[in-house]
């Protein structure tokens, strides 16, 4: 399966969806990188009740409620503050330049900073309608330099539908989609329950999602990494993400699998890899390299 997956790799058709689990690989001086980790900095520092004290989107509400947006979005940014290096594999990621789509499904700055060596990609960024009404993404270049956005479209009943990607984000050979923010450049985060129940009430149709990632996902295969889907929200997530792309993907969980993630594989064509997410990495990228050697 390894080889299988190399090879999809080389032919540029592996959507990687990296998830908070991927955030972990540098090791103890990486950020946050799991949700109940990264609630306990956050109430840490913001009086929030008992009863939701381990809830992330329960207690993000309450702060931004209680305390203002802005509070909840500088303790975002402070979890995430770490000056960590990228792993290994962001960078084997970050090399592949034939991946048209990398997704980046948490809030860490790893991924963007495996891709500072590279100037041909760039960046597209779920945004709350709270910060940035009218708006579902912000586009930056890779220098953090923000890409002015068209204006929303409506389509033939008269709803918004997604507005077409600024032209000169189609030459980037590589787009990064982080559906739910992150510390950079602008401190964007999707996190509260207000945020993602804007986001629900759209993305059925399809509209929070950019229009690039809906062109480039189709005969895709997705590579699930440090991805759960036990609550309904990854579950949504990943689902519309992965709409009309190929039948045919992967996902690397190991131990127990939850009934509601046996049930979600199964739906959804994901093939479940049963392995640690540092062996399973180590052995894609040594592959990778042994491959190109050949």
């Amino acid at each position: 399966m390894i080889r299988e997956i190399v090879t999809a790799f080389r032919q540029g058709d592996v959507v990687p969806y990296l998830g908070p689990g991927v955030t972990g690989l540098p090791g103890e001086a990486a950020p946050p990188s799991l949700p109940e980790k990264l609630v306990q900095e956050l109430v840490a520092s913001a009086t929030v009740p008992h009863k939701i004290r381990n809830n992330l989107t329960a207690a993000s509400q309450y702060i931004e409620n209680f305390k203002h947006r802005k509070t909840l979005t500088c303790l975002m940014a402070k979890a995430f503050s770490n000056d960590c290096a990228p792993s290994a594999f962001h960078e084997w990621i970050a090399a592949q330049s034939q991946l048209p789509l990398v997704v980046h499904a948490w809030y860490d700055d790893l991924v963007v900073k495996a891709f500072a060596a590279r100037s041909d990609w760039g960046l597209v960024q779920g945004v709350t309608q709270s910060e940035h009404f009218g708006d579902w993404v912000n586009w930056f270049r890779p220098d953090g330099s923000r890409v002015p956005s068209r204006e929303f479209i409506r389509d033939g009943s008269g709803a918004k539908a997604p507005a077409e990607a600024p032209e000169e984000t189609l030459s980037w050979r590589t787009l990064v989609y982080e559906p739910l923010g992150s510390v950079w450049p602008a401190s964007n985060f999707i996190v509260s329950d207000s945020d993602y129940v804007e986001i629900l009430t759209e993305i059925d149709i399809q509209t929070p999602i950019p229009d690039s990632v809906q062109t480039i996902r189709k005969g895709r295969n997705f590579l699930f990494l440090g991805c759960r889907f036990a609550n309904q929200l990854e579950r949504s997530f990943a689902r519309q993400i992965m709409k009309r792309s190929s039948d045919k993907h992967w996902a690397v969980i190991e131990g127990a699998l939850t009934k509601n993630e046996e049930k979600f594989l199964r739906e959804q064509n994901v093939t479940r890899i049963d392995a640690s997410l540092s062996d399973f990495t180590t052995a894609l990228t040594e592959t990778s390299f042994a491959a190109a050697a050949e």
